[in-house]
């Protein structure tokens, strides 16, 4: 396994499963991590960490001296502390024509995680649906939602974060 999977599975989804613990806002001491790491039978170095931290192309994690964490996508609990962000007037969000039936009833829903993850660049959004398949790009009317009081935050590395997107703010335009 590729330490940036490794990472984003245990500073993201399963810190107990190498008995880590996240404090509030997600941070956890390198030196712990790399250390449960070992005990858990995956090795890494502090050279290795810095080096998947500095190279990933979605910068999916923060080091802030000691401390690491992910930038966004958690579903354990964590506050980020990201404030209030006025969004661009257009945000994106990148997925596959088989999810457009249950978007097309319900908006776009955080899932799993804490929040809706949208990219400021339909170029960004389409990278992420082919994650999963054909991309579809959904473009989303920020500008409207945020007139109407929704709420938006911006992550370290750039990705747009709220609650949900209701049906109303989407532009389907991409599907097939």
């Amino acid at each position: 396994m590729k330490v940036s999977k490794y990472l984003a599975r245990h500073l993201r989804h399963q810190p107990e499963g190498i008995g880590l613990t996240l404090d509030e806002g997600g941070w956890v001491e390198i030196d712990t991590l790399i250390a449960a790491a070992a005990a858990h039978g995956f090795r890494f170095t502090r050279e290795e960490l810095d080096h998947v931290v500095a190279v990933n192309d979605k910068r999916r994690f923060a080091v802030e001296g000691t401390r690491i964490r992910a930038s966004q996508g958690h579903s354990v609990a964590v506050d980020l502390g990201l404030p209030p962000a006025t969004p661009p007037p257009c945000l994106y969000h990148g997925t596959v024509a088989r999810a457009l039936a249950s978007i097309r009833a319900e908006g776009l829903r955080p899932m799993s995680r804490h929040d809706v993850h949208l990219s400021a660049d339909r170029g960004t959004a389409t990278r992420v649906g082919a994650r999963r398949g054909r991309p579809v790009v959904l473009s989303v009317d920020a500008a409207a939602m945020h007139r109407d009081g929704h709420v938006f935050r911006v992550s370290a590395n750039g990705v747009w974060l709220t609650r949900a997107v209701p049906v109303r703010y989407l532009r389907f335009s991409g599907d097939r």
